[in-house]
């Protein structure tokens, strides 16, 4: 197993909403616990291998968890340049990034109180290429119903323990 995996790597999202209307679909979840930085970085490579164009990716997390930094790891494992310049979006609220993949924007909402803003922010515009979400709770009912979740929670000094959650049949590469 990768990125030492936890001892119950897949269990099931209880009661998350299938796509169909009355129907509940039980979506895939993965934990892996990631005791460093490295670990979390080569986690979001590993992730990055996943994505299509089109995609949404929500990090989810307390401040200071590691979503910025899952973020850069994966940008640059997109675009393939370990030296991309990748800043948090905390004040420009969103960068864009050009990858084989198509565009693919980098939101932090941290600062917004809700889905009002995003307008201005392009997100309609967006969800036709590849979103990174950072604080998805602020996306209200705009939160796409198909992205993959991922859930950061600090675990020690410089660890942190990742729940996936979504993506089924692709997030079982990562098992």
């Amino acid at each position: 197993m990768l990125f030492g995996a936890s001892a119950t790597p897949w269990l099931p999202a209880a009661g998350a909403a299938g796509k169909i209307p009355g129907m509940a679909a039980i979506l895939p979840t993965l934990r892996r616990t990631l005791p460093d930085l490295a670990a979390t970085k080569a986690f979001a490579v590993a992730v990055a291998a996943l994505l299509r164009p089109g995609d949404a990716l929500l990090l989810e997390g307390p401040l200071g968890a590691g979503k910025t930094e899952f973020a850069r790891a994966l940008l640059r494992a997109l675009t393939a340049d370990p030296g991309l310049e990748v800043p948090s979006p905390s004040f420009a609220l969103v960068q864009s990034y050009e990858t084989p993949i198509g565009p693919v924007h980098h939101f932090d909402l941290w600062r917004l109180e809700g889905p009002a803003g995003l307008a201005e922010l392009g997100w309609q515009e967006a969800r036709v290429d590849t979103v990174l979400v950072e604080w998805p709770d602020r996306l209200g009912r705009l939160r796409p119903a198909e992205a993959l979740v991922v859930t950061l929670a600090p675990r020690g000094e410089d660890g942190r323990e990742a729940t996936l959650a979504g993506w089924p049949g692709r997030l079982e590469r990562l098992a």
